[in-house]
């Protein structure tokens, strides 16, 4: 089994068929697939005002996609979000949703297996992760805390 099998089992088998999306892998596994599989694609749906202000993954460009989910200000859900994925993406790649602390990525997952997306993940975690006891992210999980490639604002 090559490394992008094992890496894509590893998240479907996480979601235990619990979950209305393939499955989940954490902010390392999702690195590691980006490293074994050139399709795989990481969307960012956090609003260009999060990319602007917090930063954001460091990616080869042809790997990453960014689609709000919601827009800013305002909040409301981005009604071309399917319409602008597909765009980017084609339904058979590997696809791996992250946002802030990994709540708009579940729904953007399963928006987009609704879709036709074969491997629609939620990335564990998100890139800033949880607030610590002092109400702070990027210091308990998250894709900057492990240690990952990214850019700060």
């Amino acid at each position: 089994m090559t490394t992008r099998d094992s890496l894509l089992q590893t998240a479907h088998d996480r979601q235990q068929g619990q979950l209305p999306y393939y499955g989940a892998l954490t902010p390392q596994e999702a690195y590691a697939l980006l490293q074994a599989d050139p399709r795989a694609v990481l969307v960012d749906v956090r609003t260009q005002a999060e990319l602007d202000w917090v930063g954001g993954v460091a990616v080869p460009e042809e790997q990453f996609a960014h689609v709000e989910w919601s827009t800013y200000p305002g909040g409301t859900q981005n009604p071309d979000f399917v319409t602008q994925l597909k765009q980017r993406i084609p339904t058979d790649a590997p696809v791996l949703f992250l946002c802030r602390s990994a709540a708009r990525s579940k729904h953007a997952a399963r928006v987009a297996t609704e879709a036709g997306y074969q491997y629609a993940m939620d990335v564990l975690e998100g890139f800033e992760g949880p607030r610590d006891d002092n109400h702070h992210r990027k210091t308990v999980e998250g894709w900057c805390v492990r240690g990952l490639p990214w850019f700060g604002a």
